[in-house]
């Protein structure tokens, strides 16, 4: 599941905590959720119309409402979702019933891990249904720009269907002599051809028609309607006629310099494929996966610290070293293999008919070669070693973007690990790659703690409302290996291992020495810092950090501790107690992702908050959707009446500036309005 993409979930059951429970349940696990609540046939048809839900999560312990009744209303709303029902322990009698009165699936309550599985899936498929309708309307609609298209062509192209004509354009009237389709009509196209072609051209057709890919253009000798011939060169595609399939038929007069089709598909400075041809190539071999072909794989290949390389040695050396080291990479080509540049200087690699470990073998032999040569570069010599990500090519992952997303990401483990190393996605071995992943950044977190290898920025927030001094939230990043590493990659392995209380306290004591410096300077501001829950449980925090705050003379308010609205959530108890205390000691609490609940003002009931940080998914294209606008306007209502201060975030463009100020906003953060700083 993509985890940017908001799920507009409708829970039908009684219980609000419930419904919070699978909320947090999947906020947490980084998924962003739009909810709504019913509890009645009228609640349900104002939520179909004012959510449009893509998931709709039933409890049959509602009572009030039957499945069967809840299932027609859906199919009379026309919308495509997915109805799941919820039960509390399997009985395969209910369950059977559920499957009938109308559920896609059903998912267990107890059991959080299935119910995550059960809600993925169920949103990939409703996902994958959109985009079959998309690409058939787009197909529909190409197909009628073909048409088109077919009859202003200069080529002569023909549509041929078990041997016969079925449609032909003008050009091809033209070149063989006939004044109109009828003429054509079925008769074979054999008797286009020359008799001496006749036999090669028929066991062509015959394997064509068996299903087999064109193996490319044949030269014969065609036949006009007036028995007069000329040279030509045929190209045959499979496509479909009115929903038939068929075989589409070019015929050339003309040859174009085999050659000169050869030079175009070069990289000039490589002499490797190109971007455009390489993939081609990547298309063919998804296209071949998916009809069972076996031993493909897709690598990635790049130079390590390319960047400080080529400020060393120069830009004017740069294409001399990427063609020495494309050349490395071509000398340990198979007779089979494919390589191209897909960027700047990443090089991508077709290997077949390996397998697992011949594919290891064979980056590690390429790897050797590169590591072990030396690249002379007119007076300077040099060595490289090379990062070589890559993805096992299968039936399951046969798609072109998500293949290239799989090699892109094992490529950047690979470099995240200090260079000159190899990463292979690999399904089969996913789970063990992940523990030896684990275990390396969970060292290097290790590390950082007691290093101080953490780096902080700032990201201003601005004042819609004329707020006086400076507003910045803290962020959170790690010299990694190979550059600074975002807190999501390391945070959630941090989490598992306990080490976020630790990290909260290097953050918090750095903040504060931030501080108390620019109080010094004469530039007083106030700090937002995420706590994570972890720090919740912390008894000996709130002690060390008021002795902190009073060593550095901070006025209260200064340091503003936030939270997510989902983790306060499933830790009310102990965040309650946390920020009373934290109250006490003049301290402020902000309140992150705020609105992404079903009820989230009713938290406020329970907990004493200062800020409410309004959830990003309301900003995605927020000119474009009134209903995120008007939801944005309530809570800002609200917290004003309940002398509460607002801050969106993830503020992207001016138009949305100016609806969030006519919305009522007190602040808006964004890269929009400034990038984050590091904080000096």
């Amino acid at each position: 599941m993509k985890t940017d993409q908001v799920i507009k979930i409708l829970f039908i059951e009684k219980s609000v905590e419930d419904a919070e429970q699978i909320i947090s349940l999947l906020r947490n696990s980084g998924i962003a959720v739009r909810p709504a609540r019913a509890t009645s046939a009228e609640q349900i048809t104002a939520a179909l119309d004012e959510l449009g839900p893509d998931i709709v999560l039933f409890d049959p312990a509602i009572g009030s409402l039957d499945l069967r009744e809840v299932a027609r209303m859906l199919d009379a709303h026309g919308r495509d979702l997915s109805l799941i029902a919820l039960v509390g322990q399997v009985d395969n009698a209910i369950i059977t019933d559920l499957f009938v009165s109308g559920a896609r699936a059903v998912a267990l309550r107890p059991q959080p891990k299935q119910l995550m599985a059960v809600i993925q899936r169920e949103f990939d498929a409703l996902n994958a249904r959109r985009q079959l309708r998309r690409l058939e309307n787009a197909l529909r609609e190409s197909e009628r720009r073909c048409d088109a298209l077919l009859d202003s062509s200069t080529d002569a192209i023909a549509y041929v269907h078990e041997g016969m004509h079925v449609r032909a354009n003008q050009a091809y009237l033209d070149t063989f002599g006939y004044t109109d389709f009828d003429d054509l009509l079925g008769l074979p196209v054999l008797d286009m051809v020359g008799p001496t072609d006749a036999e090669e051209f028929k066991s062509t057709l015959k394997g064509l028609s068996r299903g087999e890919k064109p193996l490319g253009p044949i030269e014969l000798q065609a036949r006009r309607a007036d028995a007069t011939s000329f040279k030509a060169s045929v190209e045959f595609a499979h496509a479909t006629f009115e929903g038939e399939p068929c075989l589409q038929v070019v015929f050339r007069r003309q040859q174009v310099d085999a050659n000169m089709i050869e030079q175009l598909q070069r990289d000039p400075v490589t002499g490797l494929f190109n971007r455009a041809r390489m993939l081609e190539c990547i298309d063919q071999a998804v296209a071949a996966a998916t009809e069972g072909t076996k031993g493909q794989s897709l690598l990635l290949i790049e130079p390590d610290n390319w960047q400080a390389i080529v400020a060393g040695v120069g830009l004017a050396k740069a294409d001399e070293l990427l063609a020495a080291f494309a050349s490395r990479v071509e000398g340990q080509l198979g007779a089979h293999d494919t390589a191209g540049l897909l960027a700047e200087h990443t090089v991508g690699v077709l290997l077949h008919t390996r397998n697992d470990e011949g594919i290891k073998q064979w980056i590690a032999g390429l790897q050797q070669a590169i590591a072990s040569g030396i690249f002379d570069l007119g007076t300077r010599s040099i060595t490289v070693t090379a990062s070589i990500g890559g993805s096992l090519l299968g039936e399951k992952n046969a798609n072109t973007e998500l293949l290239l997303n799989q090699a892109s990401q094992a490529l950047r483990n690979a470099q995240s690990q200090g260079g000159n190393r190899s990463d292979l996605h690999d399904p089969a071995a996913r789970e063990k790659a992940d523990e030896e992943r684990e275990r390396y950044w969970l060292g290097v977190l290790q590390e950082a703690l007691t290093q101080n290898d953490f780096v902080l920025y700032h990201q201003q927030s601005i004042s819609l409302q004329d707020a006086e001094g400076e507003f910045s939230e803290i962020l959170l990043r790690l010299n990694g290996p190979q550059g600074e590493v975002l807190p999501g990659f390391f945070m959630p392995i941090a989490e598992k291992h306990n080490l976020t209380p630790a990290i909260d306290r290097w953050v918090l004591n750095q903040t504060i020495e931030a501080l108390r410096a620019r109080d010094k300077m004469g530039s007083p501001s106030t700090f937002f810092v995420k706590l994570t829950s972890g720090s919740l449980h912390d008894a000996a925090l709130l002690p060390w950090l008021e002795e902190r705050l009073k060593k550095a003379a901070l006025k209260h308010g200064q340091l503003v501790l936030e939270m997510t609205e989902s983790k306060v959530v499933t830790s009310l108890r102990p965040a309650q107690e946390f920020i009373q205390a934290w109250k006490k000691l003049g301290g402020q609490f902000a309140l992150e992702q705020f609105g992404s609940g079903l009820n989230s003002f009713q938290l406020l009931n329970h907990i004493e908050v200062d800020y409410l940080k309004i959830d990003r998914s309301y900003m995605a294209d927020l000119p474009q959707q009134p209903e995120s606008q008007k939801k944005v306007a309530e809570i800002c209502r609200q917290a004003r009446e309940m002398n509460k201060q607002t801050i969106a975030e993830w503020v992207e463009d001016a138009a949305s500036t100016s609806l969030l100020f006519a919305c009522g906003v007190d602040f808006v953060q964004g890269n929009f309005l400034q990038e984050p700083q590091r904080l000096m």
